[in-house]
């Protein structure tokens, strides 16, 4: 598996603890389903990275399964966050995002789908902290311009087809200047009812 995982870890760091630039998330401890379908989604061209389809072309479904069990079972500890230097208000907005959503505009919170202290939620919904600013404003970007899709309905896409740039930016501001406070995991999936409906769920 070491070396199976390398060319994964010369960018997402040892055990997928995260690269150093900022758009190498990390890998460890995620859910394995979520890890799998995304090693599913760059190999079927359903997200657009070319050096990440480039690795995974030809390889079978159980292989990569295999990977994403390998990360997922990797527990190593987050790193203290990078705060944002932006202003107070835009951490606010971040903040009332993330935690309340914006009803009005039918914008669920973060929390409503990514867990309570946003862990994430078994089977296949990652946890939004301990991830650098540029990673999560690049990452709901590419959900709103059509680079990055998952199964029908694909729930992202549609919120972030509501987003504003001010909302992204503040969002990833916020989300990225929090604390990883442990035991961070992901919920139970019957502990959550998620407000909206979601293909990549619904896959388990």
């Amino acid at each position: 598996m070491a070396a199976r995982v390398a060319a994964c870890t010369a960018c997402h760091g040892a055990q997928g603890r995260a690269g150093a630039d900022g758009y190498y998330p990390r890998l460890a401890g995620k859910p394995q389903e979520y890890l799998y379908h995304q090693l599913l989604n760059f190999r079927d061209d359903r997200r657009q990275y070319r050096p990440m389809t480039h690795l995974l072309t030809g390889l079978p479904d159980d292989y990569l399964r295999e990977m994403a069990a390998y990360f997922s079972d990797q527990q190593v500890p987050y790193p203290p966050p990078t705060r944002a230097e932006v202003s107070a208000a835009t951490l606010q907005a971040g903040r009332k995002l993330a935690l309340d959503g914006d009803a009005a505009r039918g914008l669920p919170a973060c929390a409503a789908c990514h867990g309570a202290a946003l862990g994430g939620v078994l089977p296949a919904i990652p946890g939004l902290l301990g991830l650098p600013r540029d990673y999560i404003g690049s990452q709901i970007g590419s959900w709103k311009n059509g680079l990055r899709r998952a199964a029908e309905p694909d729930c992202m896409a549609d919120i972030s087809n509501k987003l504003t740039p001010e909302d992204i930016g503040a969002l990833a501001a916020w989300l990225s200047s929090q604390p990883v406070v442990e035991p961070y995991a992901p919920q139970a999936a019957d502990s959550i009812r998620l407000p909206v409906q979601c293909g990549s769920q619904a896959q388990r």
